[in-house]
Order: C-alpha cells, then structure tokens, then sequence
C-alpha cells in the first residue's frame, strides 16, 4: 500500500479538479490510465468499449468522426448549377445516340430512386435526390417529354413525404430529413405531373405495342416512331421504362391518398400499392435485360451499384448543394445500392400497405396493440409518419372520433352513462382551468405520438410521460376525495359522476402501468440490459405487471358488476355480489407474463446465491447505482409505490433451491396457457404470442428440475441465458462445460 504522501501525489497528478468535480466524504480516486492504455491497444478502427452498462445506445450523444452526418468536410467540384451545366454535366436530350439517350435516362430514373431511398433512411434532400441537376433546373428538360415528367414527379412525390414527415414531426429524430434548403420543390405546373406522365405513358404504351407488331405492320398505325434506332432491342426498352414510370405514378397515388381524411383513401391507397409492388417486381427482371444491352456494364461491382445496368448515371453531382446543407458543407455521401432501394421500398410498401388494413378500430386498446405490433416490423420513418397521421387528425383518432369517447369506452363506463354528458357534467372536476376531459385527450395523443416514434425515441419519451399520467391521477383522486369523501371501493348505489370517476381514476392507473411495461420491454429490444442486470429487470416486470392485471380485473369487474345487476331486482344484489366471477382471459394472460417474470426473478436470484451464474462486478458501477440508472424515470413517478432497490434485495437475498423446488412457476405459465388459448382462437397475434410463452415455460420448467435435481452437486454444470423463444423472456440452458 503506498503511503499517504505517495498517495496524495497521485491524486493530485491525475484526479480532476476537486473545484469541478466535488468530492463526498466516501469518494476513492483511481488512475484509469493503464485500463485506457490497454483498451486502445486491442481496440480496431469502428469499435467501442462495451461494458455492462454502457454501450452504443448510451453514446447517442458521441462524435464519430468521417461519419457523413456528424463530422463536417468538403469535396467540391462546381461551385453552381449553372457552372455545372455549362460544363456540360447534364445535357438534353441527354446523348445524341437515340439508343444511349434511352439507357441513360433509365439510368438516371435508377439512380434517382436509389438516392431517394438513402434520404429516406435519414441524409440530406440536397445531396441524394436533388444532386440530380435536371431538377435543380426544371425548364431545361421541357423539351424531353420522358425526362420533364420523371423530373416534375420527383419533386411533387418528395413534397408529399416531406409534409407528411413535417405534419408528424417524427423528423426530429432525423434532423436533415425535412430540410428543403430552398430547393425547387413546387416548381410550375407540379400539380398536373400525373396528367403529364399519363400522356408519355401512353405514347410508350403505343411504341410497345407497335414493336410487337410483324415488322411489315408495326409502322402502318399512326406512323409512330421508336425509342431508338434498334429494332430487336425496342421491346426491351419500352418495358423498362414504362414499369419505371408506372411506379412513380401508383406511388405518389399511394402517398396522396393516404393523406386522405378520415382514413377514406386507405382502400384505394392498398390498389395503388399492390401496383407498385407489380412493378417493382417488373423492375427487377428488367436488370438482365439492360445489363446485356448496353455498354460499359461493370459485373463486378454491381451488388454496389446505383443503377439496373451497373453503368454510371448522367447529369448527378453528389457535392453541387454542398453550400446550401446548414450549418457546415457535409462530406459526400454513400448512396444506397440499387439493388438495397428495390428492398427499401417493398418493406416500405409492405408497412404502409398493413397500416392501410388496419380496420380504424375505435376501441384504444387495439390500437395500441396495432401499434405495438407494427412497431415489431421495425418500420422506417416514412411508414411511421403515415401511421401517426391516420391515428391523430385535428385532435381527434382517425379524424372522427373524439379521444374522450374513445377513452369512456376504454375505461368500460357502464351503460348507465350513455346519454350521460360527462363533459359537461359539473360534477366533472376542473384541473385549473382545463378540464379533465381535455387534459386526458392530450395525454391519450401524446401517448399515440410517442409509439409511432423509433424505439430509442420511443423508450424514452415513455419514460418522460409517466409523470403527466401520475401527476393527473393524483389531481383526480385528490378532486375525488374532497367531491365525494375517501371511499374509492366499488359500490352498488352510487351516483352517475361517482361512477364515472372511479372507471377514469382505475382507467388511468392501468395505462400507466402499460407504459411502465412496454418502458421496460423496450430495453430488451435496443440490448439496454446485460446478464447481470436481467434479475433485477424480471422483477421490475413482475411486480408492474402484477399492478396491471389487478387494474385490468378491477376495470372488467366494475363493468361486469353493473352490466349483472342490470335488470335484476335490488333483493339479489347482496347475493350476486357473495359470487365470485371467474378470472377474465385478458388478465389470465396478464398472468401468464407475471408466472414466467418471477419465476426468472426467483431462479436468476437463486442461480446468483448458489454462484452457479457468476457476474463479474463491474468497475465502474454497483448494482444500486445500476438499479437507479435502468428504473430512474419508473421510481420518480413512483410507479410502483414503496417499491426499492432494497426491496429488490430483500425478496431476493435469500432464495434458494428449496424455493425453486417449492414454487415452480413456469408450469403454473404452462397451465395457464391451456387454459385459454381457446379464448383467443380469433386473435392471431396474441395466440402466437401463447405459443412462445408456451415454449419459454418449457423449457424453462425442465432447466429448473434439471438444476435442482444435479445443480448443488455438480460443478461442471455451466448456465446460461438465451431468447431464442420470445424477445423479452429468456429460455435457460443448461450444459456441463
């Protein structure tokens, strides 16, 4: 041990400031420079330091350099559009050869649809779509009717995404995705792009036809003229094309009629979709053929390439708008593949088309299901506007139904309500000068909002809200009790506001604790957790869900009570009231959750006491400090109540086998499956769902007699975690090292 002066010495050498950085009366320094040292020998270009609790997710905020979106650069080759243009980068006609001038425009409607796809994955509008000089200057391609229309429905389709993006303002998780940098999105005439693409679409259409004709015949109707010079090659081309123009249109169809109030252009919207996967399927068989007609094709780098047929396209300057992207001139960027576009924009479709089946249910907890399921695709930035837009119009879901009617029938208010104007009902408390009813409305769009976002985004604006949602059910409870007394339990004789208070106060309680659930569910999504934390996560899990499901039965009993009671005399109430309803499959499958969360918790903890899954301590933080890190947002909104990193401790401290042997939870998960699958024999979703939990309580049922059986006396047994079943719920496995 080094002596004090030593000591100090170091201190003073490598410990920060004790003026920025305070010290407490337990504070140990460290010189962490031999562990830097180290790590930057053995770490490679690209990698970072992964440790138990932190990992990329936790360095958002960090600069990686050459990252084209966070450090700054500039590569510059026209310092304008017209220096550009009179270097001649973009001509018209693009090439005087007929045939070339085909291949290049193709060419250039390949390229376009590559660099749209790499802005819809998040990079700058100037240097993906408008690097294409024929639409930074519109005028000069009248005279070319094909390249004048593609340019025209390019501009108006990237004005449709941008304000749908824009109107949900899921950009900010994009930050480059809306800026326009004064680009010329509404040039003149814009608005009649279809009707222009639908004449040049039927003059090809005309071409094909004439060069499938007996060449004795194929110029007698209308005397048409052809693409290009080559006769054997006319076909090929005409096809090409008119696939490629045909997506544009039924694509931007697809754009304008979702934005259609009200959710009245879904139906048309899902025509024009299946059209642009026709054709994208179309564009796809097309490669061969224009790979083996042109020239200067580049085989080996066509996995990477921009284009069909792997050659470069005419009339693109990745650098030219580098002046315009605020607020330092970006580096040049990547553009996706060609080949990488095409699958872009099949998931694309694929997403919005399941947005667009979506049967406008106004029952809130489907949607929210709806939602969440979705979300499991892991859908990009456009489809989750589009999704965002159709959920909240004006304030209302869907744009017809008002949010507090939807939340009344998501709190179950009992018939005895229906005619019954709660918003205006006086009794109906006023938070300040708001009433509650529009203060539950923000919250319910808020919430829809949020679960339309990224889950990065998602996971912690969930974690934010749980406050609002608390702190309105206080300012309920607290205006319930001084309105009419302390008695919150369910009464036969109540008056209407009573009743309706008690549903909205139960309704409130049970969403937050979903919020709660799908906080926590998240981080096993972005691998926020490492193994060592897992047990302390499973209980976290297993105690909210055991709130949600007590506030999920209480809500069905409430309603079931009174819809019993209806029609029967006032003699029977106190012995209907002594029946105890059965446990509704919707909590049951609650239940299922809380068997397999703390039947985890119990063994991880056992597992853990036994030192048969040893952890290695962390450096850097204790398990408190890991604690308050994962649960900080659930414990400020005291979600739950008097529940602690001590009392984590202490229901786990002291299990062991004899607990495992006693209580075994995951048959308890697998009867309770069987239960009521049944139950939800149209449900699809949440059958599968069954399905996994089924396998998880398995498997975990027979690692548990397994561990019990030999664990103590076999050292060489070797545990571990695995979610090959299910993403949230691990499965154990057992092996002998």
């Amino acid at each position: 041990m080094a002596d004090k002066g030593t000591e100090e010495a170091s201190m003073e050498r490598h410990a920060p400031k004790q003026s920025s950085i305070p010290s407490g009366e337990n504070s140990v320094w460290a010189d962490v420079s031999p562990l830097l040292a180290a790590a930057c020998k053995d770490l490679r270009d690209g990698e970072l330091i992964h440790g138990d609790n932190f990992n990329l997710f936790a360095a958002m905020s960090a600069l990686e350099i050459m990252d084209p979106k966070m450090d700054s650069g500039i590569v510059c080759r026209y310092y304008s559009v017209d220096e550009a243009v009179e270097n001649g980068t973009a001509p018209v006609p693009v090439n005087s050869d007929r045939t070339v001038d085909v291949q290049c425009v193709i060419d250039i409607m390949d390229h376009l649809l590559a660099c749209e796809a790499t802005w819809h994955k998040g990079h700058s509008l100037a240097q993906t779509v408008f690097s294409c000089i024929y639409l930074l200057r519109p005028d000069r391609t009248s005279s070319h009717a094909l390249l004048h229309s593609l340019c025209r429905v390019m501009r108006a389709t990237c004005k449709a995404v941008v304000s749908v993006v824009s109107d949900a303002r899921t950009h900010e998780e994009e930050d480059l995705f809306t800026m326009t940098y004064g680009l010329p999105l509404n040039g003149d005439g814009d608005d009649k792009c279809l009707t222009m693409l639908n004449a040049v679409e039927e003059t090809l259409c005309r071409k094909l036809h004439a060069s499938r004709a007996p060449s004795s015949k194929s110029r007698v109707v209308e005397d048409i003229e052809p693409l290009q010079p080559n006769s054997e090659l006319e076909e090929g081309y005409c096809k090409a094309l008119l696939c490629r123009l045909r997506f544009r249109k039924h694509f931007l169809h697809v754009l304008t009629c979702m934005r259609r109030p009200q959710g009245r252009g879904l139906e048309l919207a899902r025509k024009h979709i299946a059209s642009c996967l026709s054709e994208l399927e179309s564009i796809l068989k097309s490669a061969e053929f224009l790979r083996s007609s042109g020239s200067g094709t580049c085989e080996d780098g066509i996995e990477e390439a921009t284009t069909a047929s792997g050659r470069e396209p005419v009339g693109f300057d990745p650098t030219l708008n580098n002046r315009l992207s605020a607020p330092t001139p970006p580096r040049a960027i990547k553009i996706i593949s060609w080949k990488k576009a095409i699958e872009y924009f099949e998931k694309l479709l694929h997403d919005l088309d399941v947005i667009c089946s979506f049967s406008l249910d106004p029952f809130l907890e489907d949607v929210l299901r709806f939602v969440v399921q979705f979300q499991k695709s892991q859908p990009d930035l456009v489809a989750r506007a589009h999704l965002q837009q159709l959920l909240v119009q004006g304030g209302k879901l869907y744009g017809r139904d008002p949010l507090f009617s939807v939340i009344t029938k998501a709190a179950m208010l009992p018939d005895i309500t229906k005619g019954h104007d709660i918003q205006k009902n006086e009794s109906v408390v006023q938070l300040g000068q708001v009433k509650t009813s529009t203060l539950l409305s923000s919250l319910v769009i808020n919430l829809l909002k949020i679960l339309c976002t990224n889950s990065a985004w998602q996971r912690r604006k969930l974690g934010k809200i749980l406050q609002d949602w608390r702190v309105i059910h206080m300012q309920i409870e607290l205006a319930f009790r001084t309105e009419f007394g302390d008695d919150l339990d369910i009464s036969n004789n109540e008056n209407i506001s009573k009743k309706i208070f008690k549903h909205i106060l139960n309704w409130i309680e049970e969403q937050t604790y979903w919020i709660a659930s799908r906080f926590l569910m998240l981080g096993f999504e972005l691998e926020l957790y490492s193994p060592s934390e897992y047990c302390m996560v499973y209980w976290y899990l297993y105690v909210v869900f055991v709130r949600l499901a007590e506030k999920t039965h209480v809500k069905m009993a409430m309603s079931n009570a009174t819809a019993k009671r209806k029609g029967k005399k006032k003699r029977d109430f106190p012995r209907d009231m002594v029946q105890e309803s059965p446990i509704p499959p919707a909590v049951l499958f609650l239940q299922c959750h809380i068997c397999l969360a703390e039947g985890l918790t119990v063994m991880l903890a056992t597992l853990r006491n036994e030192q048969m899954l040893l952890n290695s301590p962390s450096p850097f933080n204790t398990e408190h400090e890991k604690f308050i890190q994962h649960f900080e947002l659930l414990q400020k909104a005291c979600i739950p109540d008097h529940f602690s990193y001590p009392s984590f401790k202490e229901s786990t401290s002291y299990t062991s086998f004899s607990t495992l042997v006693m209580y075994n939870y995951f048959k308890d998960a697998q009867r309770i499956v069987k239960e009521i699958k049944s139950s939800f024999s149209n449900d699809p979703d949440r059958l599968a769902e069954l399905r996994r939990l089924e396998q998880v309580a398995e498997h975990n049922a027979v690692a548990l007699n397994l561990i019990c059986r030999v664990g103590a006396l076999d050292p060489s047994l070797k545990v571990s975690l695995e979610f090959s079943y299910h993403p949230y719920f691990a499965t154990i496995i057992v092996k002998r090292s």
